[in-house]
């Protein structure tokens, strides 16, 4: 039994089915990446894992660690260790930096961090990914550019430590210093503890951070499956052919 499990997963959103029978397996220690050009269902998937309402579940099962997701609210599956770095992270005036990351810190764990830990963990983490400490006083992603909001959700994911790390496109609006440091970010993170599910239709972060797998999405549904070779081949090729892709081992 695999930590995630996709069955047959079927999601509509404002009345029209976008994925419409996935089946997809992540075990913790493993990272898969999903392709797949513009509109063929990804971040629709990501959505679903992580719960968000306006994405309704109209068939087959999500299951993570033994456990169905279906219908459960976000902040339950974010305490099962879910996590989901978004395309477009929001913008939440007058909310402090530091007061959102310590919340968050505090409703996945079992007790309170004290603030001298949490502190020292987040300049440490900070630091790891160039962000200037002048952003402890400013508002979530308020004002903050492409590259700062990509780097804040590589942050989010070092405080929260999950099992689970759903990344989708993150790379999108990156320069290629940004992209190397969020990647490097995520390189940290990685281990036996983290599963991570990297959504993109560009190879280029797949130059930095390394797949197990790769799998591709057109028109919602999975139509090839395969190695690192497969990302390659997409750079090669693109995806003007890709109902003529096949599965692979």
């Amino acid at each position: 039994m695999a930590d995630l499990e996709i069955r047959d997963l079927t999601v509509e959103a404002d009345g029209a089915e976008i994925l419409r029978g996935v089946t997809l397996d992540l075990d913790k220690g493993k990272t898969i990446a999903l392709m797949g050009p513009n509109g063929s269902g990804k971040s629709t998937l990501a959505y679903a894992i992580a719960g968000h309402p306006a994405y309704d579940v109209t068939g087959g099962t999500m299951t993570w660690q033994g456990t169905v997701l279906n219908d459960l609210p976000p902040d339950e599956r974010a305490r099962l260790g879910v996590f989901l770095a978004m395309q477009y992270p929001v913008e939440v005036p007058g909310v402090s930096l530091t007061n959102f990351l310590r919340t968050a810190v505090n409703s996945v764990s079992e007790e309170d961090v004290s603030i001298r830990e949490f502190m020292g963990n987040l300049r440490s983490e900070m630091a790891a990914l160039g962000v200037d400490e002048s952003f402890l006083q400013r508002s979530v992603n308020d004002g903050f550019s492409g590259g700062e909001k990509k780097r804040f959700e590589i942050l989010q994911a070092a405080l929260l430590k999950p099992a689970l790390a759903v990344l989708d496109e993150t790379d999108s609006g990156l320069d290629v210093d940004a992209l190397k440091t969020v990647a490097e970010g995520v390189n940290r993170l990685q281990g036996p503890d983290l599963g991570v599910l990297i959504i993109t239709h560009y190879t280029r972060i797949l130059r930095y951070i390394k797949p197990d797998e790769v799998h591709v999405m057109f028109e919602g549904r999975l139509v090839a499956s395969g190695g690192p070779e497969l990302a390659d081949e997409l750079e090669d090729k693109g995806y003007e052919n890709i109902k003529e892709l096949t599965t692979t081992s």
